[in-house]
């Protein structure tokens, strides 16, 4: 017979690939390589905004600063589950960084997104007193989204100390700023979308092409990523009803958020490419487009007979018409 046997101590598990549960190692791939696209998008910026500086608009620097908060992000999250892999304990401060970039992240490209469509840097200089309700309901958004993922974290990390009771009462807190999260994302999706309607009525009745085309573009990509982001949705939805999941949360469940990361970063790219620094960028924003009547209009703007010509001082009629100072 075996005898009782007792053993005190720690114990620690180990993969042969390291310290990080194996269905993370998924995650931690898809944020280093996130986090290079996120560079080559940022250096690409900066050498254009570094080659038509003269010519920049202070919307150039808010895209770059997305950019860029969008690349610290990936990084710190990257490296969270890096040092975790090699030392086997979390790094507090990656860690919660990263998720202080990704809420900064959100909420910047949020009120970038409002003012654009409200023609800033196209149609107008400045937004007035609505730039600083648009940063009001920014900040608000990101205080209620910083809270919500923190307060996720901790019931998740320190569930080892965390009584039950506690742990259902942060669940609750959670749920609640959550509803209260997507309340102020519609607010976002419909001023976006209402100002952009108004933006390009404007833009047609002024018979600016050149600024409409750009607004047209924008659309597209803002309603391509809205529907991706509907059928993401649907497909998570009816996916957890089936018996027989496609994506398994307990070995790939990573994927449900590298999908929304991956729609973030192509609308964001895509929004780059529309505003990206370029040679007479401030004219073409500050400056309205001529409509064209029929064919190119050609001024001439010499005089057919100035008045000092005549002998008797008179002005001929003919000499004043426009038609003769204007030709087809």
């Amino acid at each position: 017979q075996g005898r009782n046997l007792t053993v005190t101590g720690e114990y620690v598990w180990k993969s042969a690939h390291g310290y990080l549960p194996g269905n993370l190692f998924g995650e931690m791939y898809f944020y280093f390589a996130v986090a290079i696209c996120y560079l080559v998008l940022l250096v690409w910026y900066s050498i254009r905004y570094s080659l038509y500086k003269d010519a920049a608009i202070p919307i150039f620097k808010w895209v770059m600063a997305t950019i860029f908060i969008g690349f610290m992000e990936c990084f710190f999250k990257s490296g969270d589950l890096w040092v975790w892999n090699v030392d086997g304990v979390r790094f507090w401060f990656s860690l919660y960084t990263g998720v202080l970039f990704g809420v900064m992240k959100r909420a910047i490209s949020r009120v970038l997104i409002v003012m654009l469509c409200l023609g800033w840097g196209v149609t107008c200089d400045s937004l007035g007193s609505k730039f600083k309700a648009i940063v009001m309901l920014g900040l608000v958004y990101a205080g209620v989204s910083a809270a919500r993922d923190i307060m996720t974290i901790i019931s998740i990390t320190e569930n080892e100390i965390l009584t039950h009771n506690q742990e259902e009462e942060i669940l609750d807190v959670v749920t609640i700023l959550a509803f209260v999260t997507a309340f102020i994302d519609v607010t976002f999706y419909l001023w976006i979308f209402d100002a952009l309607n108004q933006t390009m009525q404007y833009l047609e009745s002024m018979n600016q092409s050149r600024k409409l085309k750009r607004y047209l573009r924008l659309r597209l990509f803002l309603l391509l990523s809205v529907l991706f982001a509907v059928m993401w949705s649907v497909f998570g939805l009816v996916d957890s009803y089936n018996s027989q999941r496609m994506i398994n949360e307990e070995e790939n469940g990573w994927v449900l958020t590298a999908v929304w990361e991956v729609n973030y970063f192509v609308a964001l790219m895509g929004l780059s490419c529309l505003w990206a620094p370029e040679a007479g960028a401030k004219e073409y924003a500050y400056v309205m487009e001529l409509s064209t009547l029929g064919n190119d209009l050609e001024f001439d703007t010499t005089i057919v007979d100035s008045p000092d010509d005549d002998d008797d001082g008179s002005v001929d009629e003919n000499d004043l018409d426009v038609n003769n100072g204007v030709q087809a």
